[in-house]
This record gives structure tokens, C-alpha cells and sequence, in this order.
């Protein structure tokens, strides 16, 4: 299988296609029995592998390392990988890419941030001008060959948001996403001058956008929705709370035969499916 025209397919099969941002291999592992795709967040590998924010501090190198492994242990999700800015030099935004679509990545997001960069549901965010942009848009897709290619703009002022996503849509990007969208009237605006081009919306619990269902998103006319934090939000509360709730019971652990509970067995069950040997390599796919 040829992992970006897989992902295209499912972008252009009816309904919004879900993408669910995963931060390390045990969260994948988790999100893996439930949805078939993964988001490569940007926001969460720089909290889970660094510990810091979505601030630009994410190397190229480390982020392939991690797609590799994904990859490896989910064989036949898809996988799509927030690059940034391609890590600021067009070159090595084209090199990312190949190495990239090499290891089994599905397609990628590239923004129009200059440095320093922000999350895109943060306040103080710049753009390059749109040529530059453009230019170094144009080089990555010629570089690719099958992998899905999303172009992103971190534009905030209306009508410059308005005449990026235009500009956007012209060009051979597969898909279009305006990042940080605050109303669904502004989907609305996006999705008319976009036309024909696939349209990608991101949620992220205390965001910028408009909490949206699958079903509102589309009936929009939004084909790709990418939920950025779920699963790395959900641990922070969750092991906020069995800390607290372990040091409460004077550091005694609770019992792991209640509903629900999570323990060694359990915990190993799900990794073991992991293992190579238990999928093997799908038909098809490129050395």
C-alpha cells in the first residue's frame, strides 16, 4: 500500500475523516483501538519528548525517529505529522519530507509561521509573506511522491486569512487548513473560497475554534478533522488524580479487579499487540 493515497482515499470518502493526536507510543497504543488514524502533534511530542511548549523547539531528526516507531508498531493507521515550518529551511523542509515518506508517514502539515513560532491557538503568531511561503510550499511538493501534502496558514487577519486560503487552494497541496478558526461563520467564509479543495479543521480543548461534532463538521463541508490533545490532556488529569488519590490513601495502590482498573496484565496485553511478528508488514508497502 502506498500510505499517502491510502489517506487521500479516506479524505475523500463522505464525512469528516477524524485524526487523533497521539504524543508517544503507549497513547497510540490506546487511541490505536479506537480510531484508525493518527495526528502527530507538534503540541504534544514537545511536551511528551522534551517537556517543553509548542514553541519551536522540536528537532527534525527526533520527530522521524518517533514516525519510524509508530510506523513499526501500527502498520497499517495513518499517519499524519505536524512538521511545522518545515524546520525553518526550505531544503531541509523538502529533505523531512523524503525521509519521511521512506519511513511510512501518510502526509504532513506545513504552516506559513515565521520564527519564533507559536501553537497555533496562541496568541502573538507571525507569518511569512505569502510568496516565501508559497516558494517553499511549491519545493516540498515537488519533492514528494504520493505522500499527502497539507498546506497551513496561521494567518489571524480577516482578510488575509482569506486571500492565503485562496492562494492555498490553487496550488497542488491536497488540503487546506486555516489554523485557529474561531466561529463556525469563518468555516463557512473558508470553505467558499477554498471550492473544491479538501478542507482540514483542528480542535483543541481550549483553543481558539468552536467545539464541533463530526456531524456539525460535516455538514460544513469539512473533510479532515485532527483532535490535537485528547489523549495527551486526558493523562495529565488522569495522573493528577491517582497521585492524589495514592497519596490520600497513605500511598496504598487501589485494586486492579474493579471495572476498569488498570494493572501489569492489562497493560501488557495491549503492548503485546504491538509486536511485529503479530502483523507483519502490509502487501505493498515501499522499503
Amino acid at each position: 500500500m502506498n500510505y499517502g493515497d491510502a489517506l487521500r482515499d479516506e479524505v475523500a470518502a463522505p464525512g469528516t475523516t477524524p485524526l487523533i493526536g497521539i504524543y508517544d507510543m503507549y497513547s497510540a497504543s490506546v487511541a490505536a483501538g479506537h480510531y484508525n488514524g493518527f495526528f502527530v502533534s507538534g503540541f504534544g511530542f514537545a511536551a511528551s519528548y522534551y517537556g517543553l511548549p509548542d514553541i519551536g523547539f522540536i528537532a527534525w531528526p527526533d520527530m522521524l525517529e518517533f514516525v519510524g516507531r509508530l510506523r513499526g508498531a501500527f502498520p497499517q493507521h495513518h499517519l499524519l505529522v505536524d512538521i511545522d515550518d518545515g524546520y525553518v529551511d526550505p531544503e531541509v523542509a523538502c529533505h523531512v519530507v523524503q525521509r519521511l515518506e521512506r519511513i511510512g508517514a501518510s502526509g504532513v502539515i506545513l504552516e506559513d509561521q515565521k520564527r519564533p513560532r507559536r501553537c497555533g491557538h496562541a496568541d502573538g503568531k507571525q507569518v511569512l509573506p505569502l510568496e516565501e511561503y508559497l516558494e517553499k510550499l511549491n519545493l516540498v511538493l515537488a519533492s514528494r511522491t504520493d505522500l499527502l501534502v497539507i498546506a497551513r496558514t496561521d494567518a489571524t487577519e480577516e482578510e488575509d486569512i482569506l486571500r492565503r486560503a485562496a492562494a492555498l487552494a490553487e496550488t497542488e497541496a491536497d488540503v487546506v487548513l486555516v489554523d485557529g478558526v474561531r466561529s463556525v461563520e469563518w468555516i463557512r467564509r473558508i470553505r467558499g473560497v477554498v471550492g473544491d479543495k479538501p478542507l482540514l479543521f483542528n480542535q483543541i480543548a481550549g483553543g481558539k475554534s468552536p467545539r464541533l461534532s463530526l456531524t456539525e463538521l460535516t455538514e460544513l463541508g469539512v473533510d479532515v478533522a485532527i483532535y490535537s490533545t485528547p489523549c495527551l490532556f486526558a493523562a495529565h488529569r488522569a495522573m493528577d488524580t491517582a497521585l492524589a488519590e495514592l497519596k490520600f490513601a497513605d500511598g496504598r495502590l487501589p485494586a486492579t479487579d474493579e471495572a476498569g482498573g488498570i494493572g501489569v496484565s492489562q497493560s501488557t496485553d495491549l503492548l503485546a499487540r504491538n509486536i511485529s511478528r503479530h502483523h507483519g508488514s502490509p502487501a505493498g508497502v515501499r522499503a
